[in-house]
């Protein structure tokens, strides 16, 4: 990633690799039964985005409060509200190790921030996701059990990251 780009193009790719990186995910993981799990809600665009092209599947939302968008705010019901620092590791009992796809978009502006916390919550993230399921994050992740994939055309290198069980 050049160094000189403005703020629009850095954005303009993290958002054109994200839209790569979660349809080969959901396209990757359809004939899987278990959960999707998205972690942040935001705006809500991503989680729009899953609900419009994932079917059979369950898409539950990880936030510490919803504010998103009224068209992309989930059901109370598929919504895990709280730290992910508790609600991760509360939430291998209620699911194990069930997730077909895990999304993550987690990070700030601040890149040792970001890095600092996806060494923290990997662990966490890891015994959820089941055998052949994908992991498709917007920063670098650290996982002892789940192997990088190579990104889909599309994507630019290091704007996301994907990682299979």
């Amino acid at each position: 990633m050049p160094d000189n780009q403005s703020r629009l193009d850095l954005f303009i790719d993290r958002m054109v690799s994200q839209r790569a990186c979660l349809d080969f995910a959901i396209s990757e993981t359809k004939g899987m039964p278990g959960p999707v799990f998205e972690l942040g809600l935001g705006n809500g665009r991503t989680y729009h985005h899953m609900v419009q092209y994932i079917s059979g599947r369950p898409v539950y939302v990880f936030e510490r409060a919803v504010a998103s968008h009224p068209d992309s705010t989930p059901p109370a019901d598929r919504v895990i509200l709280g730290d992910v620092r508790e609600t991760l590791p509360a939430s291998v009992d209620r699911f194990g190790a069930t997730a077909s796809l895990i999304h993550a978009d987690l990070g700030g502006h601040n890149r040792k921030k970001n890095d600092d916390f996806a060494r923290f919550v990997s662990p966490l993230i890891e015994p959820l996701l089941a055998e052949g399921g994908l992991m498709v994050s917007s920063d670098r992740m650290y996982f002892d059990t789940l192997t990088e994939v190579s990104l889909p055309e599309g994507a630019v290198e290091g704007r996301c990251f994907i990682y299979r069980r």
